[in-house]
C-alpha cells in the first residue's frame, strides 16, 4: 500500500491538545505528552527491529524541517545506515580513523542483520583482501585515486567481485562521512565518478535471465518473509504463481476470485495476448489475505492511481545482496524444479508459465487450460518452497 505523507499542516498541529502519536505519513509522528509539550518522533524498521528517533520539539522543530529529517533519516535507512547511531555526537579521535577500522565498526553494526552467513564472511573478506592498501589510511585522505588503484587490476578480470568490492568501500566511506570523520563527494561512487575512469566491464556472452538453482529457492523465501514492504510480497507472490513481473506488479483486486482461488490476469495484460488463468496455493492464498484493503492495485505505488515501479523486485533483490539472479529468471527456477522433481507432462508446466504448447491445429482444439492439473502442480510448488509435505509427493 502507498504510504500517505505529509498528513498534518501547522494550523492542525496547533489546534491538536490530544496527548498520543498524530501521524504525519511516512513513519513521521507529532507526539503530544500529558502536559500538552510536542516533540517530533520518527518511527522506521533497522536490521529487523522497530526503532525510534527523536527530531526535537514543535515549534523549535517546523512541520517542514521534521519532513526533511525524516527524508534524511530514511535515505540513511535505504543505504544501510542507523539513524540512531549516525545522529549521536562524534568524539573526536586522539588520531584519524582508519578505512580498517570505519570498516568493522560498520560491518558490526549491520551483521545483526545479515541472515546468510556466507555473507557475513565476504564482507570482511573481501576488504581486508582487495582494499589492503588503504585499510590503514586514514578515511578523510582516501581518494578517487587509491580507489581506481584497487579496482582496476580485478575491473576486467573479476567483474563480479570488482563490482562487490567498489560497492562495500562506498558504503564504508558513505558511512564515515555521516559520522563526520570525512567529508566531500564519496570516491568510490559510480555514477559521474568511477564510471569515467574504469569503463563498462565486457559482456560476456548473451546468456538467459539468470535464475536461482531450484534448490536454493526455500532458503531464499524464507529470507524473503523477512523482508518488509509490498516489494517483497510481490516477489513472493510471483514465485508462487511463476507469473512475470508486469503481471504482478498491474494485478489488480478485480482479478482475483478468492473463492474459487483463481486469478484471471485479462488478455491485454498477457505477453501471449490471451487470458491466463493461475490456481491460487494456500500459500498464495495466505499472502492476498494479508494484503486486503489495498485499492485498485494489489501493490500500489507512491500513490493508489499507479503501480509499483517494475523495478522495485529487483531493486528488492540487490539489497538482499542476491546479485547473480534476476525476476524473471524465477520462472527459470521453477520450470527446472517441474523437470527434476517431478513427473508432470512437460505441457502442463509449460501452460503453468502461459507458454503456448503445441501447433496452431493443435491450439485451436484444445479447449481447456487444465487449470486443475495445474492447480495440483502449483501446489506441489508452493509446498516444496515452504517445506510442507503434498499429499501428491
Amino acid at each position: 500500500m502507498a504510504r500517505e505523507t505529509n498528513i498534518l499542516n501547522t494550523t492542525k498541529i496547533n489546534s491538536l491538545q490530544d496527548p498520543g502519536q498524530h501521524h504525519d505519513g511516512a513513519g513521521l509522528y507529532l507526539e503530544i505528552a500529558n502536559s500538552g509539550a510536542k516533540r517530533w518522533t520518527y518511527i522506521f524498521r533497522f536490521a529487523g527491529k522497530r526503532r525510534q528517533k527523536g527530531f526535537g520539539s514543535f515549534p523549535d522543530v517546523s512541520l517542514k524541517m521534521a519532513r526533511d529529517k525524516r527524508r534524511e533519516a530514511e535515505a540513511m535507512v535505504r543505504q544501510g545506515i542507523n539513524p540512531i547511531e549516525a545522529y549521536r555526537p562524534v568524539a573526536k579521535p586522539d588520531r584519524a580513523a582508519t578505512f580498517g577500522a570505519v570498516a568493522l565498526d560498520y560491518i558490526a553494526s549491520q551483521e545483526p542483520g545479515w541472515k546468510n552467513a556466507k555473507h557475513r564472511q565476504q564482507w570482511p573478506n573481501t576488504l581486508r583482501t582487495y582494499a589492503k592498501a588503504i585499510w590503514d589510511t586514514p578515511v578523510n585522505t582516501i581518494g578517487v585515486a587509491d580507489v581506481q588503484n584497487i579496482l582496476k587490476p580485478i575491473w576486467h578480470k573479476k567483474t563480479e567481485t570488482a563490482k562487490r568490492v567498489r560497492g562495500r568501500i562506498e558504503k564504508v566511506l558513505g558511512a564515515a562521512t555521516v559520522l563526520g570523520l570525512r567529508s566531500g563527494h564519496n570516491p568510490a561512487a559510480w555514477h559521474g565518478n568511477l564510471e569515467h575512469l574504469l569503463g563498462k566491464q565486457r559482456k560476456g556472452p548473451k546468456r538467459h535471465q539468470p535464475a536461482m538453482p531450484y534448490t536454493a529457492a526455500p532458503s531464499f523465501l524464507a529470507d524473503l518473509k523477512e523482508q518488509d514492504g509490498l516489494a517483497a510480497r510481490a516477489l513472493e507472490l510471483l514465485i508462487h504463481t511463476a507469473t512475470r513481473t508486469s503481471e504482478v506488479l498491474n494485478a489488480r483486486w478485480s482479478e482475483f476470485d478468492l473463492e474459487r482461488r483463481i486469478w484471471v490476469i485479462p488478455a491485454e495484460r498477457m505477453k501471449a495476448g490471451k487470458e491466463h488463468r493461475v490456481p491460487l496455493t494456500p500459500q498464495a492464498m495466505e499472502l492476498l489475505r494479508g494484503l486486503a484493503g489495498h485499492r485498485t492495485f494489489l501493490f500500489p505505488g507512491q500513490s493508489n492511481s499507479k503501480p509499483l515501479s517494475n523495478m522495485a523486485m529487483l531493486m528488492l533483490l540487490r539489497r538482499m545482496e542476491v546479485d547473480d539472479v534476476t525476476v524473471h529468471g524465477f520462472r527459470s527456477t521453477f520450470r527446472d524444479w517441474v523437470g527434476e522433481c517431478t513427473n508432470e507432462p512437460r505441457e502442463i508446466a509449460e501452460m503453468a508459465l502461459a507458454h503456448e504448447v503445441g501447433s496452431e491445429v493443435e491450439r485451436a482444439y484444445r479447449r481447456g487450460d487444465a487449470l486443475d492439473k495445474r492447480r495440483k502442480l502449483m501446489e506441489r510448488w508452493s509446498n516444496y518452497l515452504t517445506g510442507q509435505k503434498s499429499t501428491a509427493d
